[in-house]
């Protein structure tokens, strides 16, 4: 793995970012209008310019059609979480020599896949999309909207991952003002503990699924019957 040239040394802090190979931001849309409901999940490139969004909604309505009244509230909606993100932009975070826990618990149409396994904050060549497509070849799932949700619900991860790191950094930062060589504060998401990822498993690979802990966390996937489906949908409605 070579070195990502914004860092060197988890001493150091980078700037802002999704921790992959490409800086792609997760967006779910979530959206009623008069009794009529919309919901997506997609990314959406930082870096694209403003006008973007509002061609996407236009675009979304009309090839679902959809009533006009949902433009302007796609629009918001995408546009508010790009505002949220960007705000961190520019901002100093910590990954350092880190791996954190991700978890999947997910519905796509007739599948149920459930996992866990460990992610290397440090590696900046890291791709969701890539490994959610060897999850669903070793796995056999052949729903091909399943790949881009695992994918999703990785950077979602990931995302929320990043903006707590940036908390991190500014504690860290209040800390060295109090004291000398005050040690990085450890990153980790609620429910887990940020480990050593040099320790574990060296620096060539991002996922990792500890030996002891196989068993435990195996992927489960489960394909559900239209009734299954039918009840499941009719309690998230």
């Amino acid at each position: 793995m070579k070195p990502h040239p914004a860092w060197s040394s988890s001493k150091n802090p980078v700037k802002f970012r999704i921790p992959t190979a490409e800086n792609l931001i997760p967006i779910r849309l979530d959206v009623d209008i008069d009794g009529q409901r919309f919901r997506d999940t997609f990314t959406w490139n930082p870096s694209d310019p403003d006008s973007d969004v509002i061609l996407f909604a236009k675009r979304t309505v009309k090839d679902l059609k959809l009533p006009p009244a949902f433009v302007t509230q796609i629009a918001q909606s995408i546009q508010s979480q790009l505002t949220e993100f960007r705000s961190f932009e520019g901002q100093d975070m910590y990954t350092g020599e880190k791996i954190v826990p991700i978890k999947l618990d997910l519905r796509v149409n007739h599948t149920l896949i459930k996992d866990q396994f460990l992610w290397d904050l440090n590696n900046f060549d890291s791709d969701p999309e890539e490994f959610a497509r060897i999850i669903c070849e070793d796995l056999g799932i052949q729903d091909p909207e399943v790949g881009p949700a695992i994918a999703f619900a990785i950077r979602e991860q990931l995302c929320e991952i990043a903006i707590q790191s940036v908390a991190s950094a500014r504690e860290t930062r209040i800390n060295k003002k109090g004291r000398r060589g005050t040690e990085h504060l450890p990153l980790s998401k609620p429910g887990g503990t940020a480990l050593d990822t040099m320790k574990l498993f060296g620096n060539k690979s991002s996922v990792i699924r500890k030996r002891r802990e196989w068993d435990l966390y195996e992927p489960i996937v489960d394909l559900l019957s239209n009734e299954e489906v039918d009840a499941l949908e009719a309690r998230e409605s």
